[in-house]
Parts: structure tokens; C-alpha cells; sequence
């Protein structure tokens, strides 16, 4: 919802209006027509709206509202307030109550006052338990991490830096929100990769006991990092697609930390697949909010004291516009909601995924070179230039591998009596074909014996089951992937 006009004290009102339904923003500097007046002293002007909000209604706006200040480009300045449905239905005008005075509600476009059952009603469904009204599990708390974060970004952090943040519940003590932003804390955050499509983990990330902020940094750089951008190179242009949307991924993971449930003690959760990323936060939608609105970019923070330190990050920009970055790219479907939990899976894209396998495989060729048994150090530079250039000639390969043209011939000689390269099609319109890549793929790159991958720190070697001095047959059917360890156990058996 949208309202165009000057600041008169009606704003309070309207603000009310907007923090007890689904939000909306009021434009300050601009007429009933939509034309921009200007303000003379925008910035002035931004403080006095900021204290008049938080002066005048209850219970704490703070988090739920933005002021900002806009230029046109006739350099007239005019001032946005961005405001968020609240938590704690019904806000009040401070100065009237919980009577139809100090309480009102969002009719069109139309704000009017509340009857006092409506008021007693959505004061009888208030949540009880929010961050600021539970007490932190313990109280010595320090705050050296986000006090860094503030003064980064160039906040003062004097003495009242926790009480303006709200970290206190109504008797003194630090509450909930403050203990997640805490040096030291029990909240733990995971990021899980799976291999393949089974709940069998490869690796797992834990990011917590620490602030929230830090948190939060060190989950979207790992999931930036598992969303691989795909390159194809097409004159004149360079093509770059990521295997998700890199900002709906982004705002996914924010709208997660922010809107968990946390008091219940669990914690947001995000899956890494080969083809799917699925991210998890718990406690449902926010009480009051549908799924229609949720997903036409309505917000009803249920946290506001997170959301405004995550404002204050610049880790977030106005309230609700990250569903709607994520439905630029993704639809409802890709959610699932339920009265607990709110899981985006996203599928990676197609084409950047076969994009990706490909280059993987040729990254695996070179590293996997170097741990090919009965190898020579030659040998292994003429299967990188094969693996480069599966058309090369013998005499390509030695030009770039400085070799005579009579040593290539040995060698490769010697790589096709191993079974590590074959040559098909013709003589000249054939190419060289790298059999170990087909093994080592066909063992899914890990030890056919004990199941350690290279990704654990294990080096693979491609080895013969029968060896050919036993007569055992260069061909892929005899070959398999060892780790060091079971190599060496084999060589010592034999």
C-alpha cells in the first residue's frame, strides 16, 4: 500500500495502520497527484520521522520500518518510509492505548481506527514469547564481534550501543536476541554437502557459537562457493550462468536466518546436492502472514530486532523485497510450507550443470594424473597434452613436451600397452582416447576397497587387477581405483 503526501502528524497514524496489517510505505515530499515537492531539509526532516516513530507507538517499531531519503533528477528530494506488518499486534499511538484512538488498521487505501473487540482479539492472539521477551540462557554475554561490524560501518558504539538495540527484556536482563548476537553462544548453523542424491554426508560445515552476523557472512560465502558459475566462451561475448540465480540464493539464505525460529532451539539448515540446494528454516510462516502475501513480497518480520541489525549490515534492503528478487527467478512451486517448517529447494540449471560435469571431468583427468601407478613422469606429461587436446599428433606432443619424436612413439606405445590410451577412428581423422578417466569415473573417483575419495585427502591410482606381467589385459575391465594405502597392501600381497 502506498500513500502520497507532506508530513503532517496523520503519519503516526498510518504508520500504525500499516505495522498492524501487512505494511506498506508513505511518501513524504510528494502531493496527492504523485508529483515530488521536495523537502527543504530532507535530512532533518528523516530524523524527526525516525524519534516521532519510535517516541510514539508501542510496543518497539524498532526493525519494522526504513526512512529514506530519494533525489530526482531534477535534484528535489523526497523521503520514503518502508514500513513492515509487526509481530506484536495491535501497535498503539503511546499517547491513547489500546482503545480505538491509539489503535488502527489498513481498510483499501483507507486507514481507520480499530473496534475495540478487533483490539482485544489480535491483543489475545500476541505472540508471548519474541527474542526481546525471553532471557538469554546466560548472562555473561559480550558483544566484541558486532561492535566491530557497527563500527565498520561507521555506527558510533558508545554506551547505550546494547540498550538501543534493544537486548534487555522488561526486568534487565539480556534476551534472546542479544544472546545471538553474542561473542560466545550456543547457536549452530550448518551447511551439508551430500553426495550424490542419498543422505550420505561428504562434508559438513558448522558455523555458530559465535555472533549471528558472522554467522550468516560465513554461510553465504559457502554457498556461494558451491553455486558454480558455468563459462562458455562465444564471440564476441563471454557467457557466465550460475548454477542458481546467485541473488534469489542469496536472499533465500537471509530470509532463513532471519525468520527461524529460534527460541524453540533449532536453527536453519541448508542441504548441498549434486543438482539441488534446499534450505530450511523452522516455525512456519509468521503468525498473520498467508502464502499469498508471503509470496507477493509482503513482510512480517519475526524477529525485529535481527532484522534491524541485519539492515544496519546492509545485509538486507527493504522489507519484503527479497521474496521478490527470489520470485524473479524461482516460483511458489520451488516452496514448500508448512505449519512448522518453510523449505526452498532451487534446481540447479540444466545447461551450467552439464556445463560444469564436463570441466569437472577434465579438472579430474589432470589430478588424477598424478597418481596413475607405473607411470613415469613423461608419461604423465603425454596424457595431460592428450587430455588438452584429444586430436594432437605425436608430433604436437613432442614439440610441446620438448621430447624427440622417437620418445613420444615409446611412450604412448607404452601408455596403449597399459590400457591407458587407445586411439580411435581413423589414423587421420581419429583421436586419443584416456581410458583412466573412464575407470575412475566408473569407481565414482573413490578407493574401490576402502571408499576414501580424493576429496578427503586420499591420493587415487589407477592400478591393474591382474598385472600385465601376469598376463592381466590392458583393457579398462582390468583396471581399478586404489587409494595409497590399499595400492601399497596390494603390491606387498603380491
Amino acid at each position: 500500500m502506498t500513500c502520497l503526501y507532506r508530513l503532517k502528524n496523520q503519519f503516526k497514524i498510518d504508520i500504525v495502520g500499516f505495522l498492524n496489517t501487512a505494511g506498506g510505505e508513505l511518501y513524504i515530499g510528494v502531493d496527492n497527484s504523485g508529483k515530488v515537492c521536495g523537502l527543504e531539509n530532507a535530512d532533518k526532516t528523516a530524523l524527526r520521522i525516525g524519534d516521532r516513530i519510535k517516541d510514539n507507538i508501542n510496543p518497539s517499531t524498532m526493525g519494522l520500518y526504513s526512512v529514506l531519503i530519494k533525489t530526482t533528477d531534477e535534484n528535489k528530494k523526497y523521503i520514503v518510509i518502508s514500513v513492515s506488518g509487526g509481530y506484536e499486534k495491535p501497535y498503539h499511538l503511546k499517547q491513547y492505548g489500546l482503545t480505538p484512538k491509539g489503535c488502527y488498521t489498513r481498510i483499501g487505501t483507507q486507514t481507520a481506527p480499530m473496534h475495540q473487540s478487533m483490539i482485544d482479539e489480535l491483543y489475545s492472539r500476541r505472540v508471548p514469547n519474541t527474542l526481546h521477551k525471553v532471557a538469554a540462557p546466560r548472562q555473561n554475554l559480550t558483544f566484541s564481534q558486532l561492535k566491530i561490524y557497527y563500527e565498520e560501518k561507521g555506527f558510533n558504539v558508545g554506551e547505550y550501543f546494547l540498550k538501543n538495540l534493544d537486548f534487555y527484556t522488561d526486568d534487565g536482563k539480556f534476551n534472546y536476541a542479544a544472546f545471538l548476537m553474542a561473542d560466545n553462544n550456543t547457536t549452530s548453523i550448518s551447511v551439508v554437502k551430500y553426495h550424490n542424491d542419498y543422505k550420505d554426508i561428504q562434508k559438513k560445515k558448522d558455523f555458530g557459537g559465535y555472533c549471528l552476523i558472522k554467522t550468516a557472512f560465513n554461510v553465504l560465502d559457502t554457498l556461494n562457493n558451491y553455486n558454480e558459475t558455468a563459462v562458455e566462451i562465444t564471440y564476441p561475448n563471454r557467457i557466465d550462468t550460475h548454477l542458481i540465480d546467485p541473488i534469489a540464493l542469496r536472499e533465500a539464505a537471509l530470509n532463513a536466518i532471519l525468520h527461524n525460529d529460534y527460541i524453540n532451539c533449532t536453527t536453519p539448515l541448508f542441504e548441498v546436492y549434486d543438482n539441488r540446494i534446499v534450505i530450511v528454516s523452522s516455525g512456519g510462516l509468521p503468525h498473520g502472514l498467508s502464502q499469498e502475501e508471503f509470496f507477493a513480497g509482503k513482510s512480517l518480520p519475526r524477529h525485529r530486532e535481527i532484522m534491524r541489525i541485519f539492515k544496519d549490515m546492509e545485509l538486507c534492503e527493504q522489507f519484503g523485497s527479497g521474496m521478490t528478487k527470489i520470485m524473479r527467478a524461482y516460483k511458489p512451486e520451488d516452496y514448500l510450507i508448512s505449519k512448522n517448517f518453510v523449505t526452498a529447494k532451487f534446481m540447479y540449471d540444466k545447461h551450467a550443470l552439464g556445463i560444469i560435469d564436463s570441466t569437472i571431468d577434465k579438472v579430474q583427468y589432470k589430478v588424477q594424473i598424478k597418481c596413475i601407478d607405473d607411470c613415469t613422469l613423461d608419461e604423465k606429461s603425454v596424457i595431460a597434452s592428450i587430455i588438452n587436446n584429444p586430436t594432437t599428433t605425436q608430433t604436437q606432443i613432442a614439440q610441446e613436451i620438448s621430447k624427440s619424436l622417437r620418445t613420444i612413439k615409446n611412450i604412448m606405445a607404452s601408455l596403449q600397452k597399459k590400457g591407458i590410451i587407445e586411439r580411435e577412428g581413423a589414423k587421420k581423422s581419429g583421436q586419443w582416447r584416456v581410458n583412466l578417466h573412464d575407470v575412475f569415473k566408473r569407481d565414482d573417483f573413490r578407493c574401490v576397497k576402502c571408499g576414501i575419495t580424493q576429496e578427503e585427502g586420499a591420493k587415487l591410482y589407477l592400478d591393474h587387477i591382474q598385472p600385465i606381467s601376469k598376463g592381466g589385459l590392458p583393457i579398462a575391465q582390468n583396471l581399478q581405483t586404489l587409494c595409497a594405502k590399499c595400492n601399497m597392501n596390494k603390491n606387498n600381497k603380491l
